[in-house]
């Protein structure tokens, strides 16, 4: 097993499909249209290979926590719907493979809300990323009953400050101050 080489995999595919140039969201009707009928949404086939590699790591998974936490989320955050219910299920398993080595998944908790917070304040996320993560993380661990009430909390908890970095960055433009204050008061 060559770990340098797997990390280089996942961090090359994850930087393909988070480029601006792929972000077809960003573009005009037209543009969009014309890229979709002509090459398809990139992101989604490359999406799947690394959901595809990253359970054929085996127990190799471990070495890759919580290093690949950050990209993984990056890449689950793109606003594209399959892309992200095919991938989201990979911090279930991120937590699992945690949990059965260490009896907790504090490193990889540690690790998401760390760059959860910086991925939405560079304009990341939306309501229904949010939902989307509460219901898959959800729906795994109850096929896991022994860690299902720490992912449910774990799942609480990133919720609810999901809620809020969502709401501070919609009120960093508003032009109360008042409002301002309130939001960052319950962020902190």
């Amino acid at each position: 097993f060559n770990l340098q080489l797997w990390n280089n995999y996942f961090h090359l595919a994850v930087a393909f499909i988070t480029q601006d140039s792929l972000q077809l969201e960003n573009f005009s009707h037209a543009k969009y249209n014309k890229i979709q009928n002509k090459y398809g949404d990139m992101r989604r086939l490359i999406g799947f290979a690394i959901r595809d590699m990253w359970y054929k790591l085996g127990q190799n998974k471990i070495c890759f926590i919580p290093g690949m936490v950050g990209p993984i989320l990056e890449m689950t955050l793109i606003p594209e719907v399959e892309l992200r219910k095919a991938t989201i299920p990979i911090f279930f398993d991120m937590m699992l493979c945690e949990y059965q080595r260490t009896g907790e998944f504090k490193k990889f908790e540690n690790e998401i809300i760390l760059k959860l917070d910086h991925e939405v304040e560079g304009g990341r996320g939306d309501e229904h990323y949010m939902q989307l993560f509460e219901s898959i993380l959800t729906e795994c661990a109850k096929q896991h009953p022994g860690i299902s009430s720490q992912v449910e909390s774990f799942v609480s908890l990133v919720r609810g400050l999901l809620e809020r970095l969502l709401d501070y960055r919609a009120v960093m433009s508003d032009e109360s101050k008042d409002n301002r204050m309130s939001c960052t008061v319950n962020l902190l």
